[in-house]
């Protein structure tokens, strides 16, 4: 089997977010074969991806066996270095590469969970990440919420943060399992004073409070914060997890597999994590691309909501009373209307 061809577009997202998360939006990413097989992966960068896509990583790719997928992605990232590393050079790849594992399972006419050695059809539990009430989450059948608190400035106004996070456990009660997000907002002093007061309402996980550049600020924090720091949901590369997970920096590891590098970094993530004792919890892991890993390598599995806009995904499961499940479809399961580039 050979690659005939690479694609990518942008398909409309109507109801996306008017910021960067339209602008340079999620791509979708279609490797063609001369079997007749293709494979779709979703990555990001918007055009700017698109571009590197179309030109770098398509140039690099025609003629080869697609079935070397992680060797594959050695030459994608070393062909990419001048320009590449983080951002959207490896958005751009990680679209490359989930594409390439749908079409290895396509090939072997098997769902990606069980080629890496799991099975599909098991109940996956969810999280519902909120940025206003918490109610239409509760009434989906959500028991696990996160909270995302970006709004809240605890520099100006600690109390209406407290206020937002005590009223949520009041909501759920004593067994649902409740996170924040500070979305790389504070500082060490501001996140020590904010678990301080948040350390009575079981809050599960306090997420990326600082830069993800600043390990040595998450090395002094993560000794002295009484609530587990979670992150990585900005980080690219297994390479750069590495470092996280050998200074234990964060209790949970959050890859983005349409960001870091795709299914092949999400994969070396997960079992460098499992030699560590640490949880890995991929960012919006119940979207179709990350749930084949959460199925088949995560032993206490939590699959984070997805987004709303991306709606032109087809294949994707359904979260019914808080639950998710995958099905027996080949690859990882996407149905593409390929007029969605038109």
């Amino acid at each position: 089997m050979k690659i005939t061809e690479i694609r990518a577009c942008q398909p409309a997202t109507p109801g996306s977010p008017p910021d960067w998360r339209t602008s340079l939006g999620q791509i979708l990413v279609a490797v063609e074969t001369d079997a007749g097989l293709i494979g779709y992966g979703v990555g990001g960068g918007g055009a700017a991806g698109i571009h590197v896509v179309r030109t770098v990583l398509r140039d690099l790719l025609l003629g080869r066996d697609p079935s070397a997928v992680e060797q594959i992605w050695e030459e994608m990232y070393r062909t990419t270095l001048p320009f590449g590393r983080k951002g959207i050079a490896l958005m751009a790849l990680s679209g490359v590469d989930l594409a390439l594992w749908d079409l290895r399972g396509k090939a072997a006419n098997e769902p990606v969970a069980r080629l890496l050695g799991g099975e599909v059809g098991q109940p996956i539990p969810t999280y519902a990440t909120v940025w206003g009430s918490i109610e239409p989450a509760i009434t989906a059948g959500h028991r696990a919420i996160k909270l995302h608190l970006e709004k809240y400035d605890p520099r100006t106004n600690l109390e209406a943060l407290v206020d937002c996070v005590a009223n949520a456990r009041r909501r759920m009660g004593d067994e649902g399992m409740l996170m924040v997000d500070a979305f790389m907002k504070w500082d060490i002093d501001t996140t020590l004073a904010v678990a301080a007061r948040l350390v009575e309402h079981n809050v599960a996980w306090l997420e990326e409070p600082l830069l993800p550049d600043d390990l040595k600020g998450y090395a002094d924090l993560v000794n002295r914060c009484p609530i587990p720091i979670a992150g990585g949901e900005h980080e690219f590369t297994a390479a750069a997890f590495e470092e996280i997970i050998l200074q234990r920096l964060h209790a949970v590891l959050q890859p983005d597999v349409c960001w870091c590098g795709g299914l092949t970094e999400l994969i070396k993530i997960y079992r460098m994590a499992a030699a560590a004792g640490l949880r890995v919890c991929p960012h919006r892991g119940a979207e179709i691309w990350s749930l084949h890993a959460i199925a088949a390598l995560d032993p206490q599995p939590l699959a984070e909501s997805g987004r709303s806009w991306m709606s032109w995904v087809g294949g994707q499961p359904p979260i019914v009373d808080g639950w998710i499940q995958l099905g027996e479809a080949p690859g990882l399961g996407v149905i593409v209307d390929e007029e969605t580039c038109n």
